[in-house]
């Protein structure tokens, strides 16, 4: 009887599909996107500050940005908080957390989904 062997072939097949890693894509991500920077492979899970000062507003203080982002390289996954603009030792070069929009805007808190992510990494450092 050739069916069960078919079903097993579709349930094994339809495994793999089911535990396939999403696909990383270049340029700015959503939170839970998977960003292919150079090398490294970059995925935002928690924005833990934005004091950015509003784009229409005038500031004594910048602010920041921080960004925990789950980092696969070569060897491994670990956990780094990214401040906007500040590098970051990653595997063998430099992770850069460069932009966050949109803007903050006074007035206006944006829900965490419409913010995207942009990363550089200079490697061999």
């Amino acid at each position: 009887m050739k069916t069960p062997s078919i079903l097993a072939a579709a349930l094994a097949l339809s495994a793999c599909v089911a535990t396939a890693e999403p696909r990383a894509i270049e340029g700015p991500v959503r939170m839970g996107q998977i960003a292919y920077v150079n090398g490294p492979r970059v995925r935002p899970e928690k924005l833990i500050e934005d004091s950015r000062c509003p784009m229409n507003a005038r500031c004594v203080w910048a602010g920041r940005a921080i960004v925990r982002a789950a980092v696969t390289t070569g060897s491994g996954t670990r956990r780094i908080d990214l401040t906007l603009g500040k590098p970051e030792r990653v595997a063998d070069g430099m992770l850069t957390l460069v932009s966050i929009t949109p803007e903050r805007v006074a007035g206006a808190q944006p829900k965490p989904a419409p913010y995207r992510f942009a990363f550089e990494f200079a490697g061999g450092l």
